[in-house]
């Protein structure tokens, strides 16, 4: 009875917050969405907005028929997406969110095999921060993620365990300090932090409370402004390795907590619907993570 464009409208009318803003985003008309749902109330016989002041509001049944329909919707595109992979053989296109503290040059590396193999296969990377990743997952975004969590009802394999430690330039002060360095000493200079992406951001567990912080949006970017000399800030060590080597930046003596690790997880969005493309890129990832760092060696350190 109902089609899902008029599920759609429903939808894109809650999310939006009003019916001019849902024919913005569903590129329409005002009327075509109104009727649309308007439509749609008649043949269930239900009322799921109502009218209070100037605005219109959703009812208790509204909202349960904006949730059924919202996982209608993200059921019907999974379905569309796994119909075009079957029909078209190797994927016309995979989608990767990949949080940027995994080293680019693993998965670059990564994509080029892949582009040897499939070069007519277009690639998409989101590059993201934390909760901005597992959203891209959650969210229908991407088809293979690399984070640092895993969200409740996903499976994640085991990539890599990176190593935090906390650097500056070796003319910043905090180096000229000649002695082992307190949270307190860190406080009083500028810390770098990187901001989290996605539409709801938490608490970045790798920061500081230093009174002073810039924040930025790429890990480049902070990596560069501290070899400049403009902060501290704590990165994975395989991500900056060639700065170490080069003397731009050097580890700080840390009295305590002189390291910090995060594991890092390979997730497939839908592991019954990834095509071959997918299956491929996610074996080649995964090859790459154990040449550089074997998760066998990794378990037998946690055990030490």
């Amino acid at each position: 009875m109902i089609t899902l464009e008029q599920w759609r409208a429903l939808v894109s009318v809650v999310d939006t917050g009003s019916y001019a803003k849902a024919a913005l985003a569903l590129h329409k008309s005002q009327s075509s969405v109104t009727y649309a749902v308007q439509k749609l109330e008649s043949l269930l016989g239900i009322s799921a907005f109502e009218i209070q002041g100037r605005k219109s509001v959703i009812t208790p049944t509204g909202q349960l028929l904006y949730r059924r329909a919202l996982h209608l919707l993200q059921e019907a595109e999974a379905t569309e997406r796994a119909a075009k992979k079957i029909s078209a053989g190797w994927e016309a296109e995979i989608r990767i969110a990949a949080d940027i503290i995994f080293p680019n040059c693993v998965l670059l590396d990564c994509l080029d095999q892949f582009g040897q193999k499939s070069p007519h296969t277009r690639i998409e990377l989101i590059e993201s921060v934390m909760g901005g990743t597992t959203e891209a997952l959650l969210t229908g975004q991407a088809d293979l993620v690399i984070a640092s969590t895993v969200p409740a009802g996903f499976l994640g394999r085991p990539l890599m365990h990176l190593r935090f430690i906390s650097v500056a330039h070796p003319d910043h002060p905090l180096h000229q300090l000649k002695r082992n360095l307190t949270l307190r000493d860190l406080d009083s200079e500028r810390h770098l932090v990187i901001r989290e992406s996605g539409s709801k951001r938490t608490t970045n567990v790798l920061m500081a409370q230093a009174s002073q912080r810039w924040t930025v949006g790429h890990l480049a970017t902070s990596i560069e402004a501290v070899a400049r000399g403009y902060g501290f800030a704590w990165f994975p060590e395989i991500n900056i390795s060639e700065h170490l080597r080069n003397g731009s930046l050097k580890p700080l003596p840390l009295d305590q907590g002189s390291e910090r690790f995060a594991t890092m997880y390979l997730i497939l969005a839908d592991p019954e619907a990834a095509g071959p493309g997918t299956l491929h890129l996610a074996s080649l990832i995964e090859a790459a993570a154990e040449h550089i760092c074997p998760w066998q060696n990794i378990q037998h350190n946690q055990t030490k």
